[in-house]
């Protein structure tokens, strides 16, 4: 199995720091944060990974990182052509990468502790379709949202940013998808904000019965702001603490 870590965007919550750098390279703990989702994947199994990144920061993420030695790892690098176009749009770019195999995919700004382990095994398990991870969230608004039937064993569908959320569950950054996801986002139109949306890749897998899901249970954050961005140095630290690897 692969992965693939999405890493581009123009960090706009994160302004002036990312005026100088990629979001992804920022510090959390005593390391860039994407070394997060490297070593999760890494601790998963997963070793064959690609990270997409916008054109400008390329060089930078090659410096940092090299092609994976450090980590016993191998990574290649992509640059999303069509920056801005949304996640999907990002993940179109892995499809030459992933031929036909399942993979994992991780938004790089998610910073958490569970392993990826026994989710990867269940998702290896899973005959076709997809897998999401969720987390229950504060304010549930910040992101898609799902609805879950009484009986908590399938996500009905998957709404984006709602005012009134169906749930005070999100779906984090965290997917796994078979082949067919690039079938899927060919099918989809761009959103009123022109961004292929993901959340509109995972309801067509739901629409076909194919979509599960896991509940992680450690902390998870979304570290695409300033005030989750401090808080997940203070995990980070405390995590190494207990003797974490960051």
């Amino acid at each position: 199995m692969k992965g693939v870590i999405l890493a581009g965007g123009s960090g706009t919550r994160l302004k002036p720091l990312t005026q100088i750098m990629n979001k992804h390279l920022l510090p959390v703990g005593r390391s860039p944060m994407i070394f997060w989702p490297i070593l999760k994947l890494k601790e998963a199994g997963i070793k064959e990974i690609l990270i997409v990144t916008n054109d400008e920061h390329l060089h930078s993420f090659k410096k940092v990182l090299g092609n994976g030695e450090e980590f016993n790892v191998n990574l290649k690098f992509q640059t999303q052509v069509n920056e801005g176009g949304g996640i999907a749009d990002a993940l179109m770019c892995a499809q030459n990468f992933i031929n036909e195999e399942k993979f994992v995919v991780i938004l790089g700004d998610n910073v958490f502790e569970d392993s990826l382990s026994p989710y990867v095994t269940a998702f290896i398990a899973q005959d076709s379709g997809a897998r999401v991870l969720l987390k229950e969230v504060k304010d549930p608004t910040r992101y898609g949202v799902p609805q879950i039937d009484r009986e908590g064993q399938r996500i009905l569908s998957i709404i984006e940013k709602p005012s009134n959320p169906p749930s005070s569950y999100c779906v984090t950054g965290i997917y796994m998808y078979d082949k067919s996801v690039f079938n899927y986002i060919n099918s989809i139109k761009p959103s009123n904000r022109n961004e292929l949306e993901i959340t509109d890749v995972n309801n067509l897998y739901i629409q076909n019965d194919l979509l599960q899901f896991d509940i992680l249970k450690g902390w998870w954050i979304d570290a695409g702001t300033h005030e989750s961005l401090y808080q997940a140095n203070q995990y980070s630290f405390q995590s190494f603490k207990k003797g974490g690897d960051q």
